[in-house]
C-alpha cells in the first residue's frame, strides 16, 4: 500500500501522522464524500426551487441566481483553493473548505429573505472551492499512478457525476417529506461526519515551499467570470444589445484580460500561464468547459420540464431521474476499461457524441411526452455519455501536471466543469425564455422554450466531440515541468 502523502518529483518531505498510516481506501472514500457534498448542491436545489420563489418570493432571475450564486463562486476561487492546499496543506484545506460549506447550508436552510439565500449559497460556494481541489490531490497521493489511480479517478469522478445526478432524488424526497430547507440542512449533519473522520484519517501534505497567494489573481477572474454570467443572464430580460447587457459582458471580458495580464507578471502567480502551454492541460480543460455549458443544463431544464410542464410532483421529479443518475456513475466507472483499448482521446469524443444522441433525442420532446421516451431513455444517453467522457477528461488534465502543481490542476479542472455549467446555463435560460415567450407561457410554448435549448446542446456537443478529436493527446502524456517550476 502506498503511503498517502508520497510527494515525488517535490523538495518538500511530506508530513505523515506517526499514529497511523489509513487504508487507501478509506482516504478515498473520505475525498469522494467531499467531492460528493459539493457537486450534489448544484443540483440538489433544481427540484426545491418552485418552492424556494413561493416561499421567498423570488423572481424567475431571482431561481437562477439561486443556481448560479453557488456555481459562480465555486468556479471562481477554485483556483484559488487548489493553490492553498499546494502551499499549505491540502487537509488544512479540506477541513477549512467544509467547515465553511457546512455553516453556509445552516445559514441557508435558515434563510427569510431571498438575499440571504442568495448569499448563503455564494458562501456554499465559496467553501466547495476551498474543499473540491484538495478532494482530487488527497485521492491521487493515496493511490499510485497507472490502473489502480484511473479506477480511483473513475470512482471520483463517479461520485462527482453521481452527486449531481442524485441531486433531483434527493431534493425531491426532502421537499415532499420536509421542506425546501432540508434540501440545504441535510448538508449540516453528513458534513459533521466528513469533518470527524477527516480529521481523524487524513494526514497532511503540501505540494511544495510557502508562498503567498495569489489575492488580487483570485479577485480578477472570480470577479470577471462573475460579471461575464450575469451580463448572459441579462440577455433574458433585456436583449443582446441593450446596455444593461452589453456594459457586464464587456466588464467581464476586460476583467479576465487584466488577470491574465496580472497572471504574466506576478512572481507567484494564482495560475502560472505556461501551465496552459500543456496540451494534456489546456485541451482537457477546454473540451470540459464547452461540454459543461451542455451537460450542466440537463438536470435543471429536466426537473423544469417535468414538474412545470408534464405536472410531476418534486419527488416524482427526483425519481423520474434515477435512471441517469445511475447511467453516469455505470459511464465514469465504465470508461478505464476502455483506455488502454480506445486510448483516452477517443473514449472522451465516443462518451461525448452519445450524450449529443440523447440531447438531439431529448430535443424532440412534447407537451404530452411519455415517461419512457421524453424523460428516461434519453436522459439514460445523456448521462451515460456524460460518465464516458469525464475520466478520460480528468485523467488527461491530470497526468500532464508536474506534483507540485496537483492542486492547482484539479482546480482548473473543476473551475472549467463548472464554470462552463454557469455559463452554459444563462445562456440556455435565455434561449428557453426567447422561445417560450416569457414567465407565465404555458405547457406548449415551455416545451417548444426547452426543445430549443437541448438542440442547441447538442450541436455544441457535436462542436466539443470535434475540438477533442482535433486537440487532445492520442496517447497518455507523461508528466512534465509546468511553469510554476520557472516562475
Amino acid at each position: 500500500m502506498t503511503p498517502m502523502l508520497e510527494a515525488s518529483g517535490t523538495s518538500t518531505a511530506p508530513r505523515i501522522s506517526p499514529r497511523r498510516t489509513p487504508p487507501t481506501w478509506l482516504v478515498v472514500a473520505l475525498a469522494c464524500a467531499g467531492q460528493f457534498l459539493v457537486v450534489l448542491d448544484v443540483s440538489v436545489v433544481n427540484v426545491a426551487l418552485p418552492s424556494m420563489r413561493t416561499d421567498l418570493g423570488l423572481s424567475a432571475q431571482g431561481l437562477q441566481w439561486v443556481v448560479n450564486a453557488y456555481a459562480i463562486a465555486f468556479a471562481g476561487f477554485m483556483l484559488l483553493g487548489g493553490r492553498a492546499g499546494d502551499l499549505y496543506g491540502r487537509k488544512r484545506m479540506f477541513l477549512v473548505g467544509l467547515g465553511l460549506f457546512t455553516l453556509a447550508s445552516l445559514g441557508g436552510g435558515l434563510a427569510q429573505e431571498g438575499w440571504q439565500l442568495l448569499v448563503a449559497r455564494a458562501l456554499q460556494g465559496l467553501g466547495a472551492a476551498v474543499l473540491a481541489p484538495s478532494t482530487l490531490t488527497i485521492l491521487t497521493a493515496a493511490v499510485p499512478e497507472g490502473a489502480a489511480r484511473a479506477r480511483a479517478i473513475a470512482t471520483w469522478t463517479a461520485v462527482g457525476a453521481g452527486g449531481g445526478a442524485a441531486g433531483g432524488l434527493v431534493g425531491g424526497v426532502l421537499v415532499d417529506g420536509l421542506s425546501w430547507r432540508w434540501v440545504l440542512l441535510i448538508n449540516v449533519p453528513v458534513g459533521a461526519v466528513v469533518l470527524v473522520g477527516a480529521v481523524l484519517w487524513l494526514a497532511e501534505s503540501r505540494g511544495g515551499p510557502r508562498r503567498r497567494l495569489d489575492l488580487p489573481g483570485a479577485l480578477l477572474v472570480t470577479g470577471g467570470l462573475a460579471v461575464l454570467a450575469y451580463g448572459i443572464s441579462q440577455t433574458e430580460s433585456e436583449g443582446w444589445a441593450a446596455t444593461a447587457t452589453l456594459v457586464p459582458l464587456l466588464a467581464g471580458v476586460a476583467l479576465l484580460g487584466l488577470f491574465l495580464l496580472v497572471e504574466a507578471r506576478t512572481a507567484a502567480p494564482l495560475m502560472p500561464l505556461g501551465l496552459l502551454r500543456l496540451r494534456s492541460v489546456a485541451s482537457a480543460n477546454v473540451a470540459m468547459l464547452v461540454s459543461g455549458s451542455s451537460m450542466f443544463s440537463m438536470w435543471f431544464f429536466m426537473t423544469l420540464y417535468a414538474q412545470n410542464v408534464l405536472g410531476y410532483s418534486p419527488l416524482e421529479a427526483g425519481l423520474a431521474l434515477v435512471p441517469s443518475s445511475l447511467a453516469v456513475i455505470l459511464g465514469s466507472k465504465a470508461a478505464p476499461r476502455f483506455l488502454p483499448v480506445l486510448g483516452a482521446r477517443n473514449v472522451a469524443v465516443v462518451g461525448t457524441l452519445v450524450a449529443a444522441v440523447g440531447f438531439g433525442w431529448q430535443s424532440t420532446m412534447t407537451a404530452d411526452g411519455g415517461y419512457l421516451t421524453a424523460i428516461m431513455i434519453p436522459g439514460v444517453l445523456m448521462m451515460l455519455g456524460a460518465g464516458i467522457a469525464a475520466t478520460p477528461l480528468a485523467s488527461l488534465a491530470i497526468s500532464g501536471a508536474a506534483p507540485g502543481d496537483a492542486g492547482l490542476v484539479s482546480g482548473l479542472i473543476n473551475t472549467s466543469r463548472t464554470m462552463g455549467g454557469s455559463l452554459g446555463l444563462a445562456a440556455m435560460s435565455t434561449i428557453a425564455a426567447s422561445r417560450a415567450g416569457g414567465e407565465d407561457a404555458g405547457p406548449v410554448a415551455l416545451t417548444d422554450g426547452y426543445a430549443l435549448v437541448f438542440r442547441t446542446a447538442a450541436a455544441v456537443l457535436v462542436l466539443a466531440a470535434l475540438l477533442m478529436w482535433l486537440w487532445l493527446p492520442s496517447g497518455r502524456p507523461n508528466p512534465e515541468p509546468t511553469a510554476s517550476s520557472t516562475n
